[in-house]
């Protein structure tokens, strides 16, 4: 099964198709507005140790996901599992609200755990024309002073703790409200989040 993910940075706004033998069309090249491709195929790669351990103290704990994501610790270097993690959320969904950014980081998260893609979050990133922001192996330069990368950060860390239920709980694929792909009515809805509808 092929799954494609469309996504647009500010706007937010992100398409996800799946059909089950082809791309329906080539990747365009990278603009302002990015379209990863998602692609099923069994890979091994194991989750590196380094991702576990994000934090060393108490971990933080909040009545909201907005305050949740205020009182994350933005210390020291991110994990390259991590950094995955956290920039497919920065490039995916940073104009999303934090319950459609924490979605999105879920829906790699369940990837990484589904025996049908790649076990860590960078294989997961950077599998074979999974999503179009990656480039030649890399993605674009991030604006690392920004609040939209703070924000990027602080969710992967919770997602990756499991420190807030995600809406999105076991989906693995999305696609925006505007769109009506055929495999859709195959999946099972999870949620629905602003511009993004999640399916398992």
């Amino acid at each position: 099964m092929i799954a494609t993910f469309a996504g647009a940075e500010e706007t937010g706004a992100q398409v996800a198709q799946a059909t089950e033998s082809e791309v329906t069309e080539p990747i365009a090249e990278l603009t302002e507005e990015v379209v990863p491709v998602f692609v099923s195929e069994e890979v091994i790669q194991e989750l590196p140790e380094e991702a576990t351990q994000e934090f060393t103290g108490n971990l933080p704990q909040a009545d909201s996901l907005r305050d949740l994501v205020a009182a994350m610790p933005a210390t020291g270097e991110l994990s390259d599992e991590m950094r995955c993690l956290a920039g497919a959320v920065y490039f995916e969904s940073r104009g999303e609200p934090l319950a459609g950014q924490l979605a999105v980081a879920q829906v790699v998260i369940n990837r990484s755990e589904s025996s049908r893609f790649p076990e860590s979050y960078c294989g997961v990133v950077y599998q074979r024309a999974q999503f179009s922001f990656v480039r030649g192996g890399s993605m674009p330069r991030i604006k690392t002073g920004s609040d939209a990368w703070k924000r990027a950060t602080a969710i992967a860390r919770i997602a990756h703790q499991g420190l807030w239920d995600s809406e999105a709980q076991d989906s693995l694929y999305f696609h925006a409200t505007y769109v009506k792909p055929r495999w859709a009515s195959r999946m099972t809805r999870r949620a629905a989040i602003k511009t993004h509808i999640f399916y398992r």
